[in-house]
């Protein structure tokens, strides 16, 4: 879990973990630079939290970090202000029990304007699910997360777009369950809103797919690796 400024939030977020992890599982929150209590917070959880104190560095070293200290076969991820709903982890992990080829399970993403938002109108959601092809939603195995590598870290916005598109380019099996498995919750401090100046990240993270693949173009064309 990275988490910045979230103590409004954390305990919401972490209860919807811990009432569903496997008994064996670990839970690591990586606190990054907070001002306020967030990490206090997540200490007085106590195990299987674990909490490390950072410095301010973003989301994507935050993940990183976490992901390095972690020890199981499977990873997941929930950001500090949203929610895993009831059976998240029963669906995604029976998935990747019947079929041992899956490397990646995600699942359906719900909306939601968090309660103290007294201008929720603005917001405009719908509150239909959506194919959820993010972070909070994925179920990985570790080592199909070292195949992909490390989340990159010199953007602000769009890390994990970025990270797909490697898993992509990687062949990673993926499946997409048709169950809501996690909610979103938006509240006018959530990092697409808030760094809103760093939008063009979003264009070096499409710029850099298609140069990969256009750089894997030339190279399967060569005569070296196709010879008559």
């Amino acid at each position: 879990m990275p988490a910045f400024n979230h103590a409004r939030y954390i305990v919401e977020a972490m209860d919807s973990v811990l009432a569903q992890i496997p008994d064996d599982a670990e839970v690591i929150v990586v606190d990054d630079g907070s001002s306020d209590e967030t990490a206090d917070l997540a200490e007085r959880m106590g195990p299987p939290v674990r909490v490390i104190r950072a410095a301010h560095a973003g989301i994507g070293a935050t993940m990183n970090r976490g992901i390095a200290e972690a020890r199981g076969a499977l990873i997941a991820s929930i950001d500090a202000d949203d929610r895993w709903l009831p059976g998240k982890m029963t669906l995604q992990l029976a998935a990747l029990d019947d079929d041992p080829s899956l490397d990646v399970v995600f699942g359906y993403v719900r909306q939601f304007v968090s309660p103290e938002v007294t201008d929720s109108a603005r917001y405009e959601l719908t509150g239909q699910p959506m194919a959820g092809l993010v972070r909070g939603t994925m179920l990985i195995r570790r080592e199909a997360w070292d195949r992909v590598g490390p989340m990159e870290t010199d953007l602000i916005l769009g890390e994990f777009i970025s990270w797909y598109a490697r898993a992509v380019d990687a062949g990673l099996t993926m499946r997409m369950l048709p169950d809501v498995v996690y909610e979103r919750r938006v509240h006018g401090r959530n990092t697409v809103i808030r760094e809103r100046d760093a939008q063009g990240d979003y264009i070096r993270v499409v710029k850099a797919a298609i140069d990969r693949r256009r750089a894997r173009a030339r190279g399967a064309s060569t005569p070296e690796e196709h010879p008559a």
